[in-house]
């Protein structure tokens, strides 16, 4: 083995660990936010037995209108974002800008996935009954499940689950 050839292994083993340590704090984010979903669940449903009130018919209307812009705005992220950065990283899996873009575009994604998942808490702890409001529990739930990390891998072009 050469010089170079040992140059390029320690550099590719470089670049293996800081994507996998980036694909690995992606995981434990969505994971933390799947959870808190679920907690979201069993708080609303312990909270909504003090309310005494009636909903907000208004509020519900508001918040289902910016969940629908929500979605469309995780898929602008991921077009914008993650998608660009994994083909640039396919490229050269060396670039610290695309990486740092394909982090930060997942978590901002699931940031906008998360924020569905609290409209939930929210209308439940306004008054609103679970059958009003799981869609948005379960929405922000299986968004998060659907924009799971995948690690881009260079030469063979395929993007790893």
């Amino acid at each position: 083995m050469t010089g170079l050839e040992f140059r390029r292994r320690i550099v590719f083993g470089f670049e293996s660990m800081l994507m996998g340590a980036a694909v690995r704090l992606v995981r434990q984010v969505q994971i933390a936010l799947l959870v808190s979903i679920a907690l979201y669940v069993a708080v609303g449903e312990w909270l909504a037995r003090t309310v005494t009130h009636d909903p907000a018919n208004a509020l519900f209307h508001a918040l289902s209108f910016i969940s629908i812009s929500l979605v469309g705005a995780t898929v602008v992220v991921r077009r914008t974002l993650v998608l660009p950065a994994e083909a640039a990283l396919k490229e050269r899996s060396d670039d610290g800008v695309a990486l740092a873009r394909w982090r930060t575009g997942y978590i901002f994604m699931y940031a906008l996935c998360e924020a569905l998942g609290l409209f939930g808490l929210v209308l439940r702890m306004d008054g609103f009954t679970l059958a009003n409001v799981w869609g948005f529990y379960l929405g922000g739930f299986l968004l998060l499940l659907l924009y799971s990390p995948g690690t881009p891998r260079s030469g063979s072009g395929e993007l790893v689950r």
